[in-house]
């Protein structure tokens, strides 16, 4: 592997993992004083069991092999493979890649805690997340990057908006509405507690998503400088679309709508990030927000499901437009991995494999959550906690800790 290379993948390994710290802030801001450390707590779990579980079974799993076009196999158990001059798979350096596709697989489960955050047992949460990588995300990382059959029939997914976002948004859904609902919701107000958590964390992510998307072109040239810049103008985009919703709707811009804005941006970007004309991430970019803000604001109230920190409004619904405009956008001529053109160009053949890709996804995402939710409940249970421990906050009943000690005020 070209020194350059394998330094632009480890950079961008780390930028990536960067995210989930940055999620645990974003998230931490969002929910009540007395949910914080529960909160971040639940995303600092999944740099330990992710980061095990893919040295373990996950990256074998994702790319030693096929089975029915569905999973690989453990040819790889424990990265059973000579780390410093393997090149089985079609890439300069087989350890290099594992490293950074692990870090995409720590950070998805983590995106799903923000929709059951202040209600679920902290045991069933891990165990849940075991058995969700096993079951959901393993799969869908072969299917779309392994050789499987998402691969096979010709969509495209350049940094995982099928794997990643459509995964954990579904996933996040499904859990929510088993959990049921906060108590006192709909009674008592609900703000973010701590806004510029809100905003450093949605800042780290913009961050760390140009090693997510430029680091998925595998190699620093000319198709990462490309994802690069898509990355940014479609979060730009977004950001700007949803303040102008705002002041629209309330007559006036806020942080955490701005915050809100460019991360459903980098959500939207993600699976054509290497794919479209950079002017088409404007147009991605614009349209992600209003399609957001539709279902947060008239979709879920009317449904009624308590998706907490919208988790399914932004990255499932995010995700979706994303793999669909990937559809629209895409050029053979930016990234000759997409076998052809989009529908403003001529073509239908990407946008119907693109369709189909996502709705497989869901799929695939719906069973695997039930299946997992369903053992998780079995084994420990129950997973949503008892109403006193709701009450007294999951800081205290669930660690023990408190977040601000000297804080006597009101919630």
């Amino acid at each position: 592997m070209d020194h350059e290379d394998f330094a632009w993948l480890l950079t961008c390994s780390a930028l990536v993992f960067v995210m989930t710290p940055g999620l645990a802030f974003f998230y931490g801001g969002l929910v009540k004083r007395r949910s914080v450390i529960n909160t971040m707590m639940s995303s600092a779990i999944m740099m330990g069991i992710g980061s095990i579980l893919w040295v373990l079974i996950g990256f074998s799993l994702s790319f030693s092999g096929d089975i029915g076009g569905v999973i690989g196999n453990l040819k790889w158990f424990g990265m059973n493979f000579d780390t410093f001059t393997d090149i089985t798979l079609p890439y300069p350096n087989t350890l290099a890649f594992a490293i950074f596709q692990m870090m995409f697989a720590i950070i998805a489960p983590a995106l799903i805690t923000g929709a059951i955050a202040e209600r679920m047992k902290f045991s069933s949460l891990v165990l849940f997340i075991t058995l969700w990588s096993v079951i959901v995300y393993y799969p869908l990382a072969h299917m779309v990057w392994g050789g499987g059959y998402l691969f096979q029939i010709g969509s495209i997914d350049f940094a995982g908006g099928n794997v990643v976002h459509i995964s954990s948004g579904v996933s996040a859904l499904v859990l929510s509405i088993l959990l049921g609902k906060r108590r006192n919701l709909g009674k008592a107000p609900y703000h973010p507690h701590n806004v510029p958590f809100v905003f450093l964390g949605a800042a780290l992510l913009w961050f760390g998503w140009f090693g997510f998307n430029g680091g998925s072109a595998l190699a620093a040239n000319e198709l990462a400088a490309h994802a690069f810049m898509t990355t940014n103008t479609a979060a730009a985009s977004a950001l700007l679309s949803w303040l102008f919703i705002e002041v629209i709707k309330n007559g006036r811009p806020t942080l955490v709508g701005a915050s809100t804005g460019m991360v459903i941006g980098l959500v939207a970007i993600t699976p054509g990030a290497g794919f479209v004309p950079i002017w088409a991430a404007i147009v991605i970019g614009a349209l992600v927000s209003p399609i957001c803000y539709f279902f947060i604001n008239v979709i879920k109230p009317r449904f009624g499901y308590d998706d907490a920190l919208d988790v399914f409004g932004c990255h499932g619904i995010g995700g979706i437009w994303g793999g669909i405009a990937t559809g629209l956008f895409a050029k053979t001529s930016i990234n000759s991995a997409a076998a052809w053109d989009g529908l403003i160009f001529g073509g239908t053949t990407l946008f119907i494999r693109q369709l189909a890709a996502v709705g497989i996804t869901i799929v695939i995402t719906v069973a695997g959550t039930l299946i997992a939710a369903g053992i998780t409940t079995f084994v420990t249970k129950g997973i949503k906690v008892s109403k006193k421990d709701e009450a007294i906050g999951l800081d205290i009943s669930e660690h023990g800790e408190t977040a601000y000690p000297a804080f006597n005020g009101m919630d």
